[in-house]
């Protein structure tokens, strides 16, 4: 059967019939010179999943084996009819980049060809699918298919559930199993900050927020964060897989890491009544000074070491500042990226600062969509806010905070500016698993995801559709699937809470709309082997009937 995820918009059986063995061995064979570092990752993802009987890629003339080809389409055989996706090209084009593909499984092998490189690793991702989760064989058929959205997202964060360098590889690998091509890395916050800095070294040394027991100068101190090296390594591993990673500076808020390096920066101004009301971290001031030094300091550092050409500078969650100093603050961060020649990128909050033609935000919640209670009562049956430590006072307290939220979407699109959707309600995979689609022997996984979401089931997450937010397509930027890391303890966490709601993303992202669920649980089902051989934890939900 056919269990590619995302599902190929056209798939046409071959009409005198026959199957493919997949027993090998298997070779992979670039038809143009040019496509030889395609086939090179093409052939590192394959690896996990065929073992020996994957040939070196050094042995592809005329050795035996099924091949794997891969071609660029010529002017006379043509890949499926091209379409510019909807929304912005994270590689930085005017244009996105064609990614439409045709593939062709026959008697001699898989052929995968497509008018750009990038079409063609899609091509390529689509065959890994086919032989990992086929039973032996694949039927003799041809896909073609194209991308809707332009950018295709999934957030991790390493500032507070770190990841070394090899392990954010595998998740690029997994993202770009299934499509994606942004990793968003949320690199700074409270808890942590993980990007060594040429200009502020201080911010990664040992003893400071998140970064290690060991004392300072201890040749066995743990390193926690990333070298400018591990950082451009990433960056090359990625782009070999068509993926761009945005880095994310988290500011003006969430910023006890920075403020722990350097405790003397001033705080911002606050509203009046609010100071030891609620506990919070001061955010940062940029009508400062210093701290426009700072700022400026790190920001350059990060713009100069980023490849890609969006670097995202935060914005949410500013609590403690005042509505003037906050729209100063994003209007001085988003100057200093775009003078060091890179597309600021924001959260939604960003958008009361202003809004010009060609900005980016990120929506990620409005008020309905936090799912708070209005009583005492409510709040007595929502055991998950009760652990959290919620009280009515702090819920009040939380639903005027994020009362603007309603209307950034609208301001951004009012302005000119793109949407990128990543809805907490359906696309933060750090929600809970529903306990009633958790089987017994993974009990543990109920300590994973933000303990003050509601939990839900993995149906939950298949079943968001991008046109329910009421943003005009021509505005949308995006789809953007998010993981913030309080409960994460390790990749085997993360991957966990990602599978098998990814696959879902993936598929609303790539097809512009939402699975239909009873296909789609069923294609999943045949994932877990395919993540087994990847060898990444996965919930096995009881929604899904795996095989």
């Amino acid at each position: 059967m056919d269990a590619v995820i995302p599902r190929p918009a056209r798939r046409t059986p071959a009409a005198a019939g026959g199957t493919l063995p997949t027993a090998g061995p298997w070779r992979v064979r670039a038809a143009d010179d040019r496509l030889t570092p395609v086939a090179g990752a093409v052939h590192a993802l394959l690896g996990p999943h065929l073992g020996d009987r994957l040939l070196p890629l050094d042995r592809n003339d005329g050795a035996p084996g099924t091949v794997l080809t891969l071609g660029l389409a010529l002017d006379d055989a043509p890949t499926a009819p091209h379409r510019d996706p909807v929304g912005v090209s994270p590689c930085g084009a005017a244009r996105p980049p064609d990614q439409s593909y045709r593939l062709a499984v026959t008697g001699h092998g898989i052929s995968c060809r497509a008018a750009t490189a990038e079409g063609v690793f899609r091509a390529a991702t689509t065959a890994l699918q086919l032989i990992a989760a086929s039973d032996g064989a694949i039927p003799y058929q041809e896909f073609t298919d194209a991308p809707h959205y332009a950018w295709r997202g999934l957030l991790v964060d390493p500032a507070r559930g770190y990841l070394t360098p090899d392990e954010l590889c595998r998740v690029i690998d997994l993202a770009a199993l299934y499509k994606l091509n942004v990793l968003h890395l949320h690199l700074t916050d409270n808890e942590g900050w993980r990007l060594d800095l040429p200009a502020m070294p201080e911010l990664t040394a040992p003893g400071n927020t998140g970064t290690g027991d060991t004392a300072p100068g201890s040749e066995d101190a743990p390193r926690d964060f990333y070298t400018a090296e591990d950082y451009r390594a990433l960056q090359r591993y990625a782009a070999e897989r068509f993926v761009t990673v945005v880095p994310e500076i988290d500011l003006p808020g969430h910023c006890a890491a920075l403020r722990a390096a350097l405790p003397e920066l001033p705080p911002a101004p606050a509203p009046e009544g609010l100071t030891g009301r609620f506990p919070f971290v001061p955010p940062l001031d940029l009508a400062d000074p210093a701290t426009r030094a700072a700022v400026e300091a790190i920001l350059t550092d990060v713009c100069r070491l980023t490849t890609g050409p969006f670097v995202h500078v935060g914005g949410d969650e500013s609590f403690g500042m005042t509505p003037d100093s906050f729209a100063l603050a994003v209007r001085e961060l988003r100057a200093l990226v775009r003078a060091r020649g890179k597309r600021p990128l924001a959260w939604q909050e960003s958008s009361r600062a202003g809004i010009e033609p060609g900005d980016v935000v990120q929506f990620w919640v409005d008020v309905p969509m936090m799912d708070l209670p209005d009583t005492q009562e409510e709040l007595d049956r929502r055991p998950e806010l009760l652990a959290a430590g919620h009280t009515l006072d702090l819920i009040r307290a939380l639903k005027t905070f994020f009362a603007p939220a309603d209307h950034d979407a609208a301001r951004t699109v009012d302005g000119g500016g793109r949407v990128l959707l990543s809805p907490q309600s359906h696309l933060y995979l750090d929600r809970p698993y529903s306990p009633d689609v958790t089987p017994p022997r993974q009990g543990a996984a109920a300590r994973l995801g933000f303990p003050a979401y509601r939990p839900r089931d993995v149906r939950h997450t298949a079943e968001w559709d991008p046109a329910s937010h009421g943003i005009p397509e021509e505005r949308i930027a995006g789809v953007e699937a998010t993981l913030f890391g309080e409960s994460v303890g390790g990749i085997d966490d993360l991957t966990t809470l990602l599978l098998p709601r990814l696959a879902s993303v993936a598929e609303t992202a790539w097809s512009g709309r939402a699975p239909r669920w009873e296909d789609h649980r069923t294609r999943v089902a045949r994932h877990g082997r395919l993540w087994e051989e990847r060898g990444l934890a996965y919930l096995a939900s009881t929604e899904i009937p795996w095989t």
